[in-house]
């Protein structure tokens, strides 16, 4: 996912300590597509590779794939490579056309087929302007002028980005959410992306909670899956664009709403996940944090559970595991509601009094297992 931390490396072809290969970001194959359009503009020819300075020195080489020139414009195209991350734009066809404007005019944008549009307050870019965000743009007038500097000239020219397929690709992403339409955002702060960072998701979570303050949505609800955030939305009554798919990261909605406060929040999400956050974990993806089975078990024998149910509990492999225990015993909403009321008391403290919170424990097939409210 596109990177918002440090990143010294001067090859991102390189492996991280994790033995992943870095990739770019879409501003980065944007700039770089950019800079060779406007260079053959220039010159009647095509450079390739094109170099590109990224925001923090690195120097980075793109192949391009398609080239094409006419009179007053020129086009170039980038595949997006993002190394061994899950990027949803990774192997994308990024398009970067430059049209010659007149003299005075400097760098604009414009959004091409399969990149969005923004619609509503609250981001970076305001409404009606094209969904390339502020760092990218920074980097593509810098290219620009760098070449313009080159032939004595100054960069007045329109630049429009394209993706291929753009549009498809953006409803795997939260832009229809964020009132983003026609596609994808051009991303990216460093023009590096770091595998299985996450930085692109949390970027959504924060987005997302800047929309809602700028529309006047008082009432935000963080779930952890597509089964929780149908239950949440139900429960309240909520608009679409009130529910955030924080997915593992709700830390990150935390820190960001305790910074950016809210008159409510409610987080959403199954038995197994909010027992981890009731333990205080804030990310709660397997891989970073697990499930404690005995604190679970110890849980069950506050609402009433026999020394025997509790000791079976001990030997359950997982929280549904548990569950299914207390369950049986009849203490399943008893144990459900324990965890939502642990839950809702670390969110507090999280949040400071940033916003209201509930919780909503959310089973498998999107029954409320228990609600704790304000």
């Amino acid at each position: 996912m596109e990177d918002t931390s440090p990143n010294d490396d001067q090859d991102t072809g390189r492996l991280n300590g994790a033995g992943l290969r870095r990739g770019w970001t879409t501003g980065a194959c944007a700039t770089a597509a950019a800079k060779g359009a406007y260079e053959a503009l220039l010159s009647g020819a095509f450079r390739n590779p094109v170099a590109i300075r990224l925001p923090r020195g690195q120097r980075a080489e793109f192949h391009l794939t398609k080239t094409a020139l006419d009179a007053n414009s020129a086009m170039a195209t980038v595949i997006k490579d993002a190394g061994d991350d899950p990027d949803v734009t990774h192997g994308a066809e990024i398009s970067s056309t430059v049209t010659q404007l007149e003299a005075g005019a400097g760098v604009q944008f414009a959004a091409g087929v399969g990149v969005g549009t923004v619609t509503l307050p609250g981001l970076p870019i305001p409404p009606g302007e094209p969904a390339i965000n502020p760092k990218p743009r920074e980097m593509i007038s810098g290219a620009l002028a760098e070449v313009a500097g080159d032939y004595g000239v100054e960069a007045d020219v329109l630049v429009t980005v394209s993706i291929l397929d753009g549009e498809v690709l953006a409803q795997k992403t939260a832009n229809p959410r964020l009132g983003i339409v026609g596609g994808l955002s051009v991303l990216g702060t460093t023009g590096v992306v770091i595998p299985y960072s996450c930085a692109s998701w949390i970027h959504s979570i924060h987005r997302a909670v800047d929309v809602a303050r700028a529309t006047g949505i008082d009432h935000v609800a963080g779930a952890t899956g597509r089964t929780s955030e149908t239950a949440v939305q139900s429960c309240h009554m909520l608009d679409e664009r009130a529910v955030i798919d924080m997915g593992d990261f709700a830390g990150a909605l935390l820190k960001y709403v305790r910074a950016h406060p809210l008159p409510r929040l409610t987080i959403a999400g199954g038995f197994g996940k909010l027992s981890k956050l009731a333990e205080g974990h804030m990310d709660l993806h397997s891989s970073r944090s697990s499930v404690d089975v005995g604190s679970l078990a110890e849980k069950l024998g506050h609402v009433g559970a026999s020394p025997e149910i509790v000791a079976e509990a001990r030997m359950a492999v997982s929280a549904g595991g548990v569950l299914a225990i207390a369950q049986e015993a009849g203490l399943g909403d008893a144990l459900c509601t324990h965890v939502a009321r642990g839950s809702r008391e670390v969110c507090r403290a999280a949040l400071a009094g940033a916003a209201d919170i509930d919780v909503l424990v959310v089973a498998r097939d999107g029954t409320v297992l228990s609600y704790v409210g304000p």
